[in-house]
C-alpha cells in the first residue's frame, strides 16, 4: 500500500543512517523462520532496544504461527507480530471530560522535546477549534517559557507564565483559575525536566498534581510523558519511574530519526502497556502524528510494497 505523507516521513526518519532491521532481514525473504533465523532475529531485536520481554514474545509468536501466518514471507510475519504487540497501546488522545478545561500535564526529563511537543499539541488542538491555554510550569529554564510563548503566538493559544524560579505549582494554579474563568477548553501544563531519578522532581510533580486535583478531582485528565526514542533502555526506565510516581496515561515518542531505532517503543508497549498517543517525526507542528500500530510496523520494516 502507498505510504501517506506522515508515514513516509516516519519511514524516512527511521531509515536514516543505520537501518533498524530492514537491511538485516532482506535475506529472510528467501527463507523461513527456522531456528537459525530466529536466533539471528533475537540478536537484532535485543541490540535494537526491543528488550528481553518483547523479544521473547515476538520470537515465540513467530515460532508458533497460525496456518495462515505460516504461508507468509518472514518479514511480513514479523510485521504482523509487531502490529499485534503494539495494537493494545494504539489509543488516540480523546479530549473529553465532564468539566472544562481538559487538563493535560506534560512530564519528562530534559532534552526529550517536551516543550516542542506541547507546542505541536496545542497547534493540533487550536486547529480543531478548541481554545487552549499553556501553563509555563518549567520555571527553572528561561528558554522553555520563551519557546512556549512563540508556540502560543503561532497557534493562537494563551499563555500563563511567571518570573524565572517561581513555584511551578503556583503557575499551574493561576493557569487553572484563569482557564476556568475564561471557559478555556484545554489547559496544557509544562513542567520542569530533570532526571527521573531525582526525588525532588517527582515531589514537585506530585505537588502540581495535588494543586490540579483541588480544582477538579478528575484532573489531570491526561498525564503525558515525553520519551526520547534515541535513549534506548533509559527511556524505558524513565517510563517506569514516572508511571510509578504519577500514573502516566499517555506517551509521546520523540526523536525517531537515524539514531533512534524505534525498538524501545516495543519494549515499553510490552512491559508497561501505556497508550502511545503520538509520534514526533520532525520539528514542524504537523510532524506530531497520532500513533498507528500498522503504519509504524510498516515504516519500521520498510514494507512499502505491501
Amino acid at each position: 500500500m502507498p505510504f501517506s505523507g506522515a508515514v513516509s516521513k516516519l519511514r524516512s526518519r527511521l531509515s536514516k543512517g543505520s537501518a533498524w532491521l530492514t537491511q538485516d532481514l532482506l535475506g529472510l525473504r528467501a527463507r523461513r523462520w527456522d531456528e537459525v533465523a530466529l536466533e539471528e532475529l533475537e540478536t537484532h531485536l535485543l541490540t535494537a532496544d526491543v528488550g528481553v520481554d518483547a523479544t521473547e514474545w515476538l520470537i515465540e509468536r513467530l515460532r508458533n504461527p497460525s496456518r495462515e501466518e505460516a504461508a507468509l514471507e518472514p518479514v511480513e510475519a514479523l510485521e504482523n507480530a509487531i502490529v499485534e504487540l503494539l495494537r493494545p497501546v494504539e489509543q488516540p488522545l480523546e479530549l473529553s471530560a465532564p468539566t472544562r478545561p481538559f487538563v493535560i500535564l506534560v512530564v519528562g526529563v530534559n532534552g526529550t522535546g517536551k516543550t516542542t511537543s506541547i507546542g505541536k499539541l496545542a497547534t493540533r488542538c487550536t486547529a480543531t477549534g478548541l481554545s487552549v491555554m499553556l501553563a509555563a510550569g518549567d520555571t527553572f529554564r528561561a528558554a522553555a517559557v520563551e519557546q512556549l510563548s512563540i508556540w502560543a503566538e503561532r497557534c493562537g493559544a494563551s499563555l500563563m507564565a511567571q518570573e524565572s524560579g517561581a513555584d511551578p505549582a503556583a503557575v499551574v494554579h493561576d493557569a487553572l483559575s484563569s482557564a476556568k474563568s475564561k471557559g478555556v477548553d484545554v489547559l496544557i501544563a509544562d513542567t520542569a525536566g530533570r532526571l527521573h531519578t531525582a526525588s525532588g522532581l517527582m515531589d514537585e510533580l506530585k505537588k502540581i498534581n495535588r494543586v490540579i486535583g483541588r480544582f477538579d478531582d478528575s484532573a489531570p485528565h491526561e498525564t503525558l510523558l515525553i520519551l526520547d526514542a534515541s535513549q534506548g533502555q533509559n527511556a524505558l526506565a524513565q517510563a517506569q519511574e514516572f508511571n510509578k510516581a504519577l500514573g502516566v496515561t499517555g506517551l509521546v515518542i520523540t526523536k525517531l530519526d537515524g539514531t533512534a531505532k524505534g525498538g524501545i517503543l516495543l519494549a515499553v508497549a510490552r512491559q508497561l502497556g501505556i497508550p502511545v498517543r503520538f509520534l514526533a517525526v520532525g520539528e514542524q507542528a504537523e510532524d506530531l502524528i497520532p500513533f498507528d500500530a500498522a503504519e509504524f510496523a510498516a515504516a519500521l520494516l520498510q514494507s512499502e510494497d505491501r
